[in-house]
């Protein structure tokens, strides 16, 4: 039985929507932030380990909002600081544990277990875990780069 040209015009106007639906998503979603009832990396000052070489407990009164978290800090300074370019003192890896991540998975990371590399703040699930980082960080970083975000999966 042939098709009527009612079908045929219903075919060709439905081809669009047909390749739109099987063409690649090329739009990428931000990576996702370890949190703990969203706060970012347990309420520490990101900035402080920057400024101040060491973790810095946040004031939970001067936050900023970045990618669907709650980071806290210990000034306005360091919230203005981190707020005028949030990717500079992030920890990479959205703040899991960097070796985790160079190994293929995901943890949770304490605020002690920390090391700046070429101007990038890397956390660790813990001191233990820290030594083991330690031990190789380029190759570390060349492969957590690699897996990242994939883990997220």
């Amino acid at each position: 039985m042939p098709a009527t040209r009612r079908q045929i015009l219903s075919l060709v106007a439905a081809l669009p929507l047909v390749a739109l639906s099987v063409l690649p998503s090329h739009a990428q979603t931000a990576p996702s932030i370890y949190t703990e009832d969203g706060i970012a990396i347990d309420g520490t000052d990101p900035v402080a380990y920057f400024t101040q070489g060491e973790p810095v407990a946040g004031d939970a009164s001067i936050t900023h909002e970045w990618m669907e978290a709650t980071w806290q800090f210990s000034s306005e300074e360091n919230r203005d600081l981190f707020a005028a370019n949030p990717e500079t003192y992030a920890p990479q890896y959205g703040g899991y544990c960097a070796y985790a991540v160079a190994k293929g998975s995901t943890a949770t990371t304490i605020p002690e277990a920390w090391s700046i590399v070429d101007g990038k703040l890397y956390l660790n699930y813990s001191n233990r875990i820290q030594r083991r980082w330690e031990n190789d960080i380029p190759g570390h970083i060349e492969t957590a780069d690699a897996n990242w975000p994939n883990v997220l999966n």
